[in-house]
């Protein structure tokens, strides 16, 4: 079901229901200052625009990681994970502002997300999405860019509408008010119907379509006793303002990685009895073809942080952290799951996608 499913996105389009997303809104003078005080990189983006960001712990491993969307001059609107809400909203609250330069407002219950992608996502949304005087939005590249954040109408719903993507393909999470999530939905399906629109579940969401392009987790790549540089998410520049982790971010930045996030595949999936197994990403072992345990200078194992199928590629996908010695494109390893070996192989060393890796389905 979940291949199929990734299919019909890759290939027409497809529906993801996102409403466990959570959404915080950081108000007033202070708010600039105070978010870029949590994050690692610039929130200071032009109104309209959004910014990915990694949070950090003060040791410099990650805290969490998300999107902000900048609503306004002093408005600002943080997306972050279903089962990330809760610690970032600890997070966010500890370290707020006690002068009421921001207000922090949890908007999560009353918002309802869905995410359309897939290459016919523009031609669906085309039809129905328009600005307040009911003119049809330009959806274009040219006029609604990547990252980019705007207020339209969808059969008359006000929605909130951002181009961004975590499965590789082009499109848009639009979020709306709770009550308008049917009509919302309803819309987008009776739009898409000509392109045999499909609900796509947290399968293809989570996993298939995201480990095609090495995005990272946080809970899964992304833990405190990893850091950006070694996940592949250091940006060229550091901002000159201070964050939480900033000392800890740049001696990392100034040191070669003990680790480097990995894609790999499995050569094999057959176990001994003649079928083929499918590990789950449960922190199995990753070993050197002698079957030693593969260990990094800071004494951290190599291990499964996320295993899928990678359905357009035709291969079955693990991520993990490798040394730099192991974190080589075609070097052989093996992965242990249910007390058998399997042999794999480095497909990526780094971020770069092994799924269109130029990103042109999404930004092209």
């Amino acid at each position: 079901m979940t291949n199929a499913e990734h299919l019909q996105m890759r290939e027409s389009v497809g529906v993801v229901d996102l409403t466990a997303f959570n959404e915080f809104d950081f108000e007033g003078p202070g708010a600039t200052a105070f978010l870029n005080y949590m994050c690692v990189n610039q929130v200071e983006v032009p109104v309209g625009r959004s910014v990915y960001t990694p949070l950090l712990t003060p040791h410099g491993g990650f805290r969490g990681d998300l999107t902000i969307q900048r609503l306004g001059e002093e408005h600002y609107r943080v997306i972050t994970g279903a089962f990330d809400g809760g610690r970032d909203h600890y997070w966010f609250n500890k370290h707020l502002p006690t002068d009421g330069s921001v207000t922090f407002t949890d908007r999560s219950q009353g918002i309802c997300t869905i995410g359309v992608w897939g290459p016919n996502a523009a031609k669906t949304l085309a039809k129905i999405a328009t600005d307040d005087t009911t003119a049809p939005y330009d959806l274009s590249q040219g006029g609604f860019p990547y990252g980019a954040v705007r207020e339209v109408l969808i059969n008359g719903v006000p929605c909130t509408m951002y181009r961004i993507s975590y499965v590789g393909e082009n499109g848009w999470e639009i979020y709306t008010r709770m009550e308008h999530g049917l009509t919302l939905w309803d819309a987008v399906f009776a739009a898409g119907h000509e392109f045999e629109i499909i609900p796509v579940g947290i399968g293809v969401y989570a996993v298939t379509g995201r480990i095609e392009k090495g995005y990272r987790l946080m809970g899964s790549e992304l833990e405190s006793e990893y850091n950006p540089v070694e996940a592949g998410l250091a940006r060229p520049k550091v901002k000159s303002a201070d964050f939480i982790g900033k000392a800890a971010y740049l001696a990392a930045r100034a040191e070669a990685p003990a680790a480097v996030m990995c894609t790999l595949s499995m050569d094999s999936q057959q176990c001994a009895d003649g079928y083929d197994r499918f590990p789950t990403g449960g922190n199995e072992p990753i070993l050197t073809l002698a079957g030693d345990r593969i260990v990094d200078a800071k004494g951290r194992v190599s291990r499964v942080t996320t295993a899928g199928a990678g359905v357009s590629l035709g291969k079955y996908l693990l991520l993990a952290y490798l040394p730099p010695e192991h974190a080589v494109v075609g070097n052989k390893l093996q992965v242990m799951y249910m007390n058998e070996c399997y042999p794999v192989t480095v497909e990526v060393a780094g971020s770069t996608p092994l799924f269109d890796p130029t990103d042109t389905r999404m930004k092209g």
